[in-house]
């Protein structure tokens, strides 16, 4: 059986596998892809809306226990698909 996790964004259950887990890096949320980083972790669907839903409950600060703000745009550009490079 498989562990099963709570997307913060839309609330709704789904298996651990089909859910990013997201950590507070020093200053950004950093998408931990094998689950294994230390810290609270919090577990997102992999969806521009259920993104957009935990930004505007403001989601990440309160399941994450962090106050103050962190940069999600890394999480966005890789759910968005885009690619920075610094040149």
């Amino acid at each position: 059986m498989e562990p099963v996790r709570t997307c913060i964004g839309c609330r709704s259950r789904a298996p651990r596998s089909s859910l990013l887990r997201i950590v507070a890096g020093e200053s950004e949320l950093v998408v931990d892809e094998t689950a294994v980083l230390p810290g609270r972790g919090a577990w997102l669907h992999p969806t521009d809306s259920c993104f957009q839903l935990a930004l505007r409950k403001r989601a990440f600060g309160r399941a994450l226990r962090v106050s103050g703000n962190l940069d999600a745009s890394p999480l966005e550009n890789r759910l968005n698909g885009t690619v920075i490079t610094n040149e």
